[in-house]
């Protein structure tokens, strides 16, 4: 990643609820990429992808696949 972790804008469904647990946090990056990281692991790995590959999976997301 260009950016160093404590300088990206991490953000979670409101729909995550109080306690926060088993969700994933989502960041925009230079480039209109975006930045996956999982919650409770904000330490942990970063998954990056394109602008094209984000509304790809926001397509399937939509679409049901993942039910």
């Amino acid at each position: 990643m260009d950016l160093p972790k404590s300088e990206i804008a991490w953000r979670k469904s409101s729909y995550s609820g109080a306690n926060g647990s088993n969700c994933v946090e989502v960041a925009t990056l230079p480039g209109g990429r975006r930045a996956v990281r999982d919650s409770k692991n904000s330490s942990g790995p970063v998954v990056a992808v394109t602008p094209s590959e984000w509304q790809a999976f926001l397509g399937d997301v939509k679409g049901g696949k993942f039910e």
